[in-house]
């Protein structure tokens, strides 16, 4: 992908990246293999919730965005920031490069674009 913006909806199953330009967009899905089912456990007991991440996962993920100038992270639940974790522990150059991390549940494609376009523009005129 040759654009300067990109953003990333990721959860537990599958990260969508986008390259975004002024008229043109380009999509790739990355899709954890490893992925675990839900683990239901009860409030009394340590360790409550999901799986982490698998590294190999949120790797091919970093791959997807390394060519991008400026980066979006949205998503559902932790593996957004997860993902920002990971960045930052493994890929420090990259993860200069996010401009932010947001709650977002499940959008189409149209509406993750729209909302990464709007996030850059505000973004840009705050640099501008």
């Amino acid at each position: 992908m040759s654009h300067f913006h990109g953003c990333v909806w990721i959860d537990h199953r599958e990260a969508k990246v986008f390259g975004i330009g002024a008229t043109e967009i380009e999509g790739e899905v990355v899709h954890d293999r490893a992925a675990h089912k839900h683990i239901h456990r009860k409030a009394d007991h340590v360790g409550m919730g999901k799986e982490p991440l698998d590294h190999g996962y949120l790797k091919e993920v970093a791959e997807a965005l390394a060519p991008f100038k400026a980066i979006v992270i949205a998503g559902p639940g932790g593996a957004r920031t997860e993902l920002a974790g990971y960045l930052n522990e493994h890929y420090p150059a990259l993860a200069k490069r996010v401009w932010g991390i947001e709650p977002m549940d499940h959008p189409t494609d149209p509406q993750l674009v729209a909302a990464a376009r709007k996030y850059f523009r505000a973004a840009d005129r705050m640099h501008g």
